[in-house]
């Protein structure tokens, strides 16, 4: 009797629990079990307790409160979240995403192949993204909670892509700092295709986890690849463009700094001899003073990867020097910036080296430039019909993002001469629009006078590269992780973070680094919105603006879910990646 009224308590909660409102869920709590669990994770992984460990990752893996967080994340938060797989479903109401989280319980479905879709790259080729069903993303997500507090205990200090609290401005604060005291030969090299090439059992083999775990990682490497109506086995790479993907590289590429530093001659091995191994994600630099120590460690480098199944493309590998030139080469370009070394005179500031003063340099890149220069020039032609408040509003935001991307290196002559190039191409707007007036009269009507200067204007201000001020970037700790704990540094260093605009940092400094609708810490991966307290978005005085969680948003307006939208597996249609981008280039 007593078995029978447990039975039917337990089955009435259950009842209760699928019936209860998805914006309802206490979402604080559920982050707060999860955080506990991945901070012990973090910590079992550094003690290298492997039965600690395993057994806390099957606990979060049923944990009800990291199977909803993984699909208001899949379903909510992702950029990519409108994208549809195979099946066709680009959307869930709430009611379905309790159902996709009990779905969770057991992770025993059989994955389904990917949908492959194409994006642009800047170098005008295409990229191919796999994209997975939602319940695949879901089910991925959720591993990842579990694997990533162990592998970020485990992860070489100088790997910075696609990792938590990381970002593409430490990548090179650690190059400017390994460069800065003496001229090195470096040695630029991307490892070609580089997702697409790995080997699948080599990489599972380094995973070391245990039996359930392996079995799902496997399933989902070799589910295959849907091209339009083409079905394609996967017995090599990683789908790029899934949740996991990311972490499952960077679990391929870990060890080589490792092995470069240990590789270096023992008559070498001294600490003004070791090697300088930056890696963001399948880009790498190698720092030495000396030549054929240099040469010697792209040997090794070769070597380590063809472990895993991958190469240096060598169209993008090279070696050069910092200053002088070598090859007819002096400096590298490393993600949009360009590093270099310049002689100075006696009587100039600058470092003193063997060869006489020199000074390092950070600035964008010529190609960089280049590619935003384009890029202005195909909004002001596409607007040649629109008004120029259209025009101010579309090119705003691109010359934000791109100037606070290069606050952190001495860009501002470069700053500068961007907003000299643009005014020539707004010249050009202004006289297409108006062949029959004179140069002065389209001047004066299309620029006002703010204080001392000229600015294109008419109700709305149009920005100028040269406003944002340089502000100096502090690199990352270490081995420093989100996992271990300490809010006091990670909500010192969010609150100056390189991907954050000022304005949010600003409020970030004002809350305390905390959401102000849940209280929880903010943290870098997660996406921020600026919340408007009176519900005017034209207010935006100090006081009435606070910094909350996207979700948080959605939840103090009540926003509804829109209405289910589905599509076609082979429709045409334009994506986005799943995933979000670490800063801009």
């Amino acid at each position: 009797m007593v078995r029978g009224v447990n039975s039917s308590l337990i089955a009435m909660a259950d009842a209760q629990r699928h019936t209860e409102a998805w914006q309802d869920k206490p979402w604080k709590k559920f982050q707060r079990i999860v955080f506990r669990l991945q901070k012990r994770i973090y910590r079992a992984s550094q003690r290298d307790d492997q039965r600690t460990l395993h057994k806390l990752q099957r606990l979060l893996l049923r944990s009800s409160a990291a199977r909803h967080l993984a699909v208001r994340r899949v379903t909510q938060e992702n950029q990519g979240k409108k994208t549809a797989g195979v099946d066709g479903i680009a959307s869930l109401k709430p009611n379905q995403r309790n159902r996709l989280a009990e779905d969770l319980r057991t992770l025993e479905r059989k994955p389904q192949p990917v949908r492959r879709v194409y994006i642009p790259k800047a170098n005008g080729e295409q990229r191919g993204l796999g994209i997975a069903t939602m319940h695949d993303r879901a089910a991925q997500t959720l591993v990842k909670l579990a694997l990533e507090p162990e592998w970020e205990a485990r992860f070489e200090p100088n790997s910075y892509g696609f990792r938590p609290g990381r970002s593409t401005h430490d990548a090179l604060s650690a190059i400017f700092k390994g460069v800065c005291q003496l001229p090195k030969y470096v040695l630029d090299a991307d490892i070609e295709k580089c997702f697409d090439q790995i080997e699948q059992g080599a990489l599972v083999r380094k995973l070391h986890t245990f039996g359930q775990l392996r079995r799902l990682i496997k399933a989902w490497l070799r589910a295959g690849v849907l091209d339009e109506d083409l079905f394609v086995p996967t017995r090599r790479g990683v789908p790029q463009g899934g949740p996991l993907s990311p972490l499952l590289l960077n679990v391929a590429l870990h060890g080589l700094e490792e092995h470069l530093c240990a590789s270096v001659p023992r008559w070498k091995s001294r600490l003004y001899w070791r090697p300088s191994v930056i890696r963001y994600a399948d880009d790498l630099v190698i720092l030495h003073r000396d030549l054929e120590t240099l040469k010697h460690l792209k040997q090794e480098a070769e070597a380590w990867l063809a472990q895993i199944g991958l190469r240096f493309k060598p169209s993008k590998t090279r070696i050069t020097h910092t200053l002088d030139a070598y090859q007819g080469q002096v400096g590298f370009d490393f993600l949009g910036i360009e590093i270099r070394q310049y002689k100075v005179g006696k009587h100039r500031r600058g470092q003193q080296g063997s060869t006489g003063r020199y000074q390092t340099r950070c600035r964008p890149s010529k190609t960089a430039q280049k590619r935003h220069l384009a890029q202005m020039r195909g909004v002001i032609r596409a607007y040649r019909g629109r008004s120029q408040e259209a025009l101010i509003a579309k090119l705003n935001p691109i010359i934000r993002g791109w100037s606070r991307y290069y606050q952190h290196v001495g860009a501002a002559r470069d700053l500068a001469r961007m907003d000299h190039l643009l005014w020539y191409q707004l010249i050009s707007w202004a006289k297409w629009r108006h062949r029959g007036k004179g140069r002065i009269w389209r001047v004066n009507r299309y620029w006002r006078r703010r204080g001392t200067r000229q600015v294109f204007a008419e109700t709305a201000v149009l920005a100028r590269h040269s406003d944002t001020r340089y502000a100096r970037h502090t690199k990352v700790q270490g081995q420093r992780s989100p996992f271990d704990g300490d809010w006091c540094y990670w909500g010192q260093r969010l609150r100056r973070y390189a991907g954050l605009p000022w304005g949010k940092g600003a409020l970030l400094r004002r809350q305390q680094g905390k959401c102000t609708h849940c209280g929880l810490y903010l943290m870098a991966s997660d996406r921020m919105e600026i919340h408007h307290l009176d519900g005017n978005r034209n207010n935006n005085t100090g006081s009435n603006r606070a910094l909350v969680h996207l979700h948080c948003h959605d939840q103090v307006h009540g926003i509804r879910d829109k209405d289910h939208q589905t599509e076609e597996p082979d429709e045409a249609q334009v994506s986005r990646p799943v995933l979000e981008r670490q800063g801009a280039g």
